[in-house]
């Protein structure tokens, strides 16, 4: 009499996925949505609680409690995706950055919209430069100008304050690319010129991030209703610092500073971007 395992067909890899995908399905749904509620919530407290204490409190005191309160805010967020597990977010590169006290300037490459939360986690007290639209959101806006973030509506304007903030010994976060890799790129947007001349400015060295991911979820282009596959795979890493040239011009900074992203980003990685 045969056995009751010689009828029972083996479970493939793929069956295996299959079944998993649909068991998550529910699942990454509620956790998305409890995501969104959480920044729907706290985004809405932090501006009715930081209006007043720009008004009540002195200048660099209401600053640096905005930025540990937004670095808090983004480190339970962090938690919270890695906890519900949305998110596999290799951040241990950043380390690096709690205890340096030489003024730097941070530029990661910019992969998608929560880029910046990732890296502010890691950071206590970081000085921002962000789309002045954000400082109108209401659910971010309030936080963000009570840290002191700085907007990028005149460039004039960014560069002289981001340099004097960097001369005060801080931290400032900054997108090179100016905005969301587009999706046509091969490894990153050209780079713009702010980061050189705040660079060049202060006389302070960048500190080059390279972001991977295994998926272009919150790219520039990608549509809010599209479902990304979870867990979502992200790779930061922390390059090594590049100095201004003591004769080298903003825009020769500009083109070096792109070649070390593009030599890096294109190595052999597993979360290597892919041309769509």
């Amino acid at each position: 009499m045969p056995s009751l395992e010689s009828h029972t067909l083996p479970r493939t890899d793929s069956t295996v996925a299959q079944a998993r995908r649909w068991w998550r399905l529910p699942w990454d749904m509620a956790a998305s949505l409890g995501g969104i509620v959480y920044w729907g919530i706290f985004g809405l407290l932090f501006t009715a609680v930081s209006i007043p204490l720009i008004l009540l409190l002195p200048c660099p005191v209401a600053k640096k409690l905005g930025r540990g309160m937004l670095h808090k805010a983004f480190q339970v967020f962090v938690g919270y995706l890695r906890a519900t597990d949305l998110v596999h977010a290799d951040l241990s590169s950043l380390d690096a950055l709690k205890d340096e006290k030489s003024p730097v300037i941070i530029a990661p490459n910019h992969t998608s919209l929560w880029d910046a939360v990732f890296v502010i986690s890691k950071l206590p007290q970081p000085i921002c430069i962000m789309k002045e639209a954000i400082l109108k959101n209401p659910f971010l806006g309030g936080g963000a100008r009570l840290a002191g973030y700085i907007p990028n509506g005149s460039s004039a304007r960014m560069v002289k304050d981001a340099a004097d903030a960097l001369q005060k010994g801080g931290q400032l976060l900054l997108f090179p690319e100016g905005t969301r890799t587009r999706r046509e790129a091969r490894w990153i947007n050209p780079l713009r010129g702010g980061c050189a001349l705040i660079a060049r400015r202060a006389g302070v060295p960048v500190r080059p991030v390279f972001i991977r991911s295994n998926t272009r979820f919150l790219e520039k282009g990608w549509p809010l209703w599209k479902k990304p596959e979870f867990p979502i795979r992200v790779s930061i890493e922390l390059g090594d610092p590049v100095m201004p040239g003591e004769n080298e011009t903003a825009h020769e900074f500009t083109k070096r500073l792109e070649e070390i992203y593009e030599h890096n980003l294109s190595r052999a990685h597993k979360l290597r971007r892919v041309v769509e």
